[in-house]
């Protein structure tokens, strides 16, 4: 079974993201061992100056790299990252998993997105799309897609 993290920068607050979040963890049970990992957002002020925000995202930068685990793939959530179809996702899954990385880890940062040296370290980047999501629906569109991805690789018409 692969061991898959997702790292994400803020917590999740409302109940319904709460819940959709705990059913495709638990969808994901019988595919992989998921672990989430939810990390403080910086505190800015209203109106931030940019360099408030560079500082920010260091800061954030810093708590992800520390809790990606060794001999990890990263792929990191990024508006500029590459789009991909679900069977494009299946796919980078698939040849993931015939690696030698242990670990599988997407990042999801703030409201501010990832630090530059995060997108770097990242083995690919992933974009949603080019329209702005709220950063705690894309947690759960990337926990659906995942799920997605397992049942395509199984053949299942979950996906159509």
């Amino acid at each position: 079974m692969v061991d898959i993290t997702i790292i994400c920068v803020g917590k999740l607050k409302e109940s319904f993201y709460k819940e959709a979040a705990a059913e495709y963890a638990k969808r994901l049970g019988g595919y992989c061992k998921l672990n989430l990992v939810e990390l403080a957002e910086q505190k800015l002020p209203k109106n931030p100056a940019l360099g408030e925000i560079q500082v920010a995202l260091e800061k954030e930068g810093e708590a992800i790299r520390a809790k990606i685990p060794p001999n990890s793939s990263v792929v990191a959530l990024a508006i500029e990252g590459r789009e991909r179809s679900s069977e494009e996702l299946a796919e980078l899954i698939s040849t993931w998993s015939h690696s030698a990385a242990k670990h599988l880890v997407f990042v999801i940062g703030g409201s501010y997105g990832l630090h530059p040296s995060v997108k770097a370290g990242a083995w690919a980047t992933l974009s949603m799309s080019p329209m702005t999501f709220p950063h705690h629906l894309a947690r759960i569109m990337l926990l659906e897609q995942i799920y997605r991805a397992f049942k395509i690789q199984e053949g299942s018409d979950y996906h159509k």
